[in-house]
């Protein structure tokens, strides 16, 4: 008999099996092909970190204690004709949802056992409304901008500033619902709250009207209660793009495969043109998101110049240190790998002004030595200039 464990494996669609808290228990190379992410990337995990599906009508298919949770764990399958649903690259997917679930009988009570085993069905290429010419693209990394079939959009022009402005806080939220309380606080933390509810109201529509101008449908930004909801499904962020490619980066570097792990990251790189939203330098509400992604780009770098090392690119690695220290000068692990693959090139004699900098730098900025492995490194390229 086969076990309901092994179907997602049997299965020519793409197929997971989740255990009694909806984590991944199995998952099929199928699921692999649809959504981008291996297998180790995803096992353990709550599905609905991976989905993030949603309906066609933009309502969330996937959280906590989702519908289909709910009858997985009645011993009821679930059946959905179309959902888009996530992958890893950014992109959505359009698909049919099914499931096959246990006998009551025989699903053992350990938290481990599988409970049910999901099937997505292809459901032809990807969505138009998601992708390709009809998807708003929003850039955040660097100067904010929207693109539109290739075509820049003229934000600059629009008659209310503060809608761009609510634009990027609804962006930065990340599909989550934003009470209006919480919008007025930081658009408008001075105004009384009648006046900057009316001030709300009236933006709200204007960039309701702008959406809806570029093509977007008019669920796209939703009313939940009292809260608002940018639909996630509805644009393309860069700082999406960008985290998966490093994700899949990481995962491929884990099983050694670096040449593969380069090329994500180098194209994550690419996307990377400054901070995020670097024009709201000194706005509180996305300050948390400009640091938490600086330092994943800073992270990426240094998985870079380990993957040039382990190549013997100690010239490309050498660069990418150099990029690193401009962004964050008191980052000692990057002096030092300047510093070690200086010497590996030969370079002896900038290694030890390399070093000197370093010391300098963190005397003046942090008001202490480097590290006593820096320092050791210094001592043996001062004696062993063919140090590696």
């Amino acid at each position: 008999m086969i076990r309901l464990r092994e179907v997602a494996g049997l299965s020519s669609d793409a197929a997971f099996a989740v255990n009694r808290r909806c984590h991944v228990m199995a998952w099929n190379q199928r699921a692999e092909q649809l959504l981008g992410y291996m297998r180790a990337e995803v096992l353990g995990r709550p599905c609905r970190d991976i989905l993030q599906a949603v309906l066609p009508n933009g309502e969330p298919l996937c959280a906590p204690r989702c519908e289909p949770f709910r009858c997985f764990r009645n011993c009821r399958p679930r059946g959905i004709r179309a959902c888009r649903v996530r992958r890893k690259d950014g992109d959505w997917h359009t698909v049919g949802y099914s499931s096959l679930v246990a006998s009551p009988k025989k699903v053992p009570p350990r938290q481990d056992s599988v409970l049910a085993v999901v099937l997505l069905h292809n459901h032809g290429s990807f969505d138009e409304a998601a992708d390709g010419e009809h998807t708003l693209r929003v850039s955040t990394l660097g100067r904010f901008a929207l693109t539109m079939a290739g075509e820049g959009v003229a934000i600059d022009r629009w008659a209310r500033k503060q809608s761009i402005t609510l634009l990027k806080f609804l962006v930065t939220q990340a599909g989550r619902p934003v009470h209006r309380e919480r919008i007025l606080d930081c658009l408008w933390p001075t105004t009384d709250t009648r006046r900057g509810w009316d001030r709300l109201k009236v933006t709200i529509s204007y960039l309701r009207q702008q959406l809806r101008g570029l093509g977007l449908d008019d669920g796209a930004l939703k009313t939940v209660g009292k809260a608002y909801l940018l639909r996630r499904d509805a644009i393309r962020v860069d700082a999406d793009v960008f985290e998966n490619l490093i994700a899949e980066g990481h995962a491929l570097q884990s099983r050694n495969r670096d040449a593969e792990a380069l090329r994500r990251f180098c194209q994550a790189e690419s996307l990377y043109r400054g901070d995020y939203l670097e024009e709201e330098a000194f706005a509180d509400w996305c300050a948390e998101e400009r640091e938490r992604l600086r330092e994943l780009y800073l992270e990426m770098l240094g998985d870079m110049v380990r993957c040039h090392v382990t190549s013997g690119n100690y010239g490309e690695a050498v660069r990418l240190s150099r990029r690193a220290l401009v962004q964050e000068p008191c980052r000692e692990s990057f002096h030092a790998t300047l510093i070690r693959n200086l010497a590996r090139l030969g370079h002896v004699n900038q290694a030890a002004a390399q070093y000197r900098t370093c010391r300098q730098i963190l005397a003046d900025e942090l008001g202490v030595e480097p590290m006593p492995e820096t320092r050791k490194l210094y001592r043996r390229i001062r004696e062993n200039p063919a140090v590696n």
